[in-house]
């Protein structure tokens, strides 16, 4: 059964599940980011960080080496022998899509 809102509570109810959405997706992207990090020392993976703001969240990884590393074209010196990785990064943001289109539904059920 769709849950009742007053007509003046909308705007406040829109933005307090817009809100968990991102939260939730931005908790799930960083997850899921750090399960694909490939490891050699476990550094890169370890230094996956998040921040949250009202309506936007962001994953980062600030290493030197994490752009390559991500983007599966070099790896750092450290590791050579290593067979290159595959470029994750577009994995995971269509995964994450799913995940955001899949917990929007589950929203607007809720709703």
């Amino acid at each position: 059964m769709a849950r009742q809102i007053r007509l003046d509570q909308i705007d406040d109810y829109a933005r307090e599940q817009l809100e968990l959405l991102i939260r939730t997706a931005t908790l799930e992207a960083e997850k899921r980011l750090k399960n694909r990090t490939p490891v050699d020392t476990g550094r890169l993976k370890a230094n996956w960080q998040i921040t949250q703001e009202p309506l936007r969240g962001s994953v980062f990884n600030n290493l030197p080496y994490a752009a390559p590393v991500i983007a599966g074209t070099n790896l750092p010196p450290s590791w050579q022998g290593i067979q290159r990785t595959e470029p994750f990064l577009d994995i995971v943001a269509k995964d994450i899509q799913t995940y955001v289109e899949a917990e929007a539904e589950r929203i607007r059920r809720q709703s």
